[in-house]
């Protein structure tokens, strides 16, 4: 959900960009916030001396990172303000796609109306979720050409697609809460009776996965497939599920992965939101008081904290990076281990 806009200091060595954020240079890049170990499993994962590095800040509320590993850079939408934005370690952090998830006339009937959640498919093109065409649409990197997926499940119109996880056969799960109409539930726009996960299956029909969420946010799949995770950005009811999945990709049983409750009322800021996994099925989920790192069994072993709400986060580079996507910030931590890419 987004922020209230704030102004922006920038200290000497930043250069400003355009669209109002900047990129500190690479000898004097900041760093933010900590890390807290809960257990000594975390020392498996993150080494004791890892830093959280700003790469970049100014944004309103970024969200969604995509390694693009044929390029090396990283994609990230910043919602409000209906970009999608490039970083490199050469070049630093550039506009890519604007706008990036509503290009209609303007309008008040969209709080959020940018691009959210990224991911690509096996030909390495851009799958995006639009917030205010409210559609997923596949973009082409080198045309740019784009192509709407689906924007409607049984005659009646998505609220604002909010993330998505590609399997191997190249079917989509995906999160459909209301974040990116203004009056979220409530607003005129909304035509689904729930707030769902779908799959998209990869002849391109689609099916519900849950109804009965009150607000599906992030979405992920374990390395084996095997298993789906869906976070709930709810304050009355902040959680992560998790669905064992059958042959036919959708679920056999269902549970509460992990209750974030305690964290919320302890005041970390943020809600469950974004997931990515490693390849030895650790979760890393955003949640009150940043990047909860959560074993397959559910035990929670540490926090990537960087002082802010955090979006979402996902591995890149040679696969160690860990990107995360913090309200105004787009920042990068270290690790031992080797993430899902």
């Amino acid at each position: 959900m987004t922020p209230t806009r704030r102004s922006i200091t920038l200290g000497a060595s930043a250069a400003v960009l355009a669209g109002g954020f900047s990129v500190s240079a690479h000898a004097a890049r900041p760093t933010v916030g900590g890390i807290r170990r809960l257990s000594p499993a975390l020392d498996a994962v993150i080494a004791p001396d890892a830093r959280i590095e700003q790469l970049a800040d100014g944004f309103v509320w970024s969200e969604g990172p995509v390694w693009v590993k044929d390029g090396g850079y990283l994609l990230f939408s910043d919602v409000p303000t209906n970009i999608i934005y490039r970083w490199s370690e050469a070049e630093g952090a550039s506009v890519f796609i604007k706008p990036s998830g509503y290009d209609g006339p303007p309008t008040k009937a969209f709080r959020e109306p940018g691009s959210n959640g990224l991911a690509l498919d096996a030909s390495g093109a851009l799958l995006v979720c639009e917030h205010g065409n409210r559609t997923i649409a596949r973009i082409d990197l080198k045309t740019r050409q784009k192509t709407v997926l689906l924007d409607r499940y049984q005659g009646k119109k998505f609220s604002s697609p909010n993330d998505l996880a590609v399997a191997k056969s190249g079917a989509i799960y995906f999160t459909d809460p209301p974040y990116g109409l203004e009056g979220i539930n409530a607003s005129p726009l909304k035509e689904m009776a729930f707030n769902g996960v779908y799959l998209r299956r990869p002849d391109g029909s689609v099916v519900v996965v849950d109804d009965k969420l009150t607000f599906p946010n992030g979405v992920a799949l374990s390395p084996d497939e095997k298993r789906l995770y869906v976070a709930v950005s709810d304050p009355d009811g902040p959680v992560i599920m998790a669905y064992d999945l059958g042959l036919d990709g959708l679920p056999v049983k269902s549970q509460i992965f992990f209750d974030a409750m305690a964290l919320h009322k302890a005041g970390g800021p943020g809600l469950p939101d974004g997931l990515c996994l490693d390849t030895e099925g650790r979760l890393y989920a955003t949640g009150p008081g940043g990047v909860l790192v959560i074993t397959p069994t559910g035990e929670l072993i540490g926090v990537i904290d960087t002082g802010r709400p955090i979006a979402n986060c996902a591995f890149g580079e040679d696969g160690h990076t860990l990107f995360l996507t913090a309200d105004d910030i787009l920042a990068r931590v270290r690790l031992k281990t080797t993430g899902l890419i």
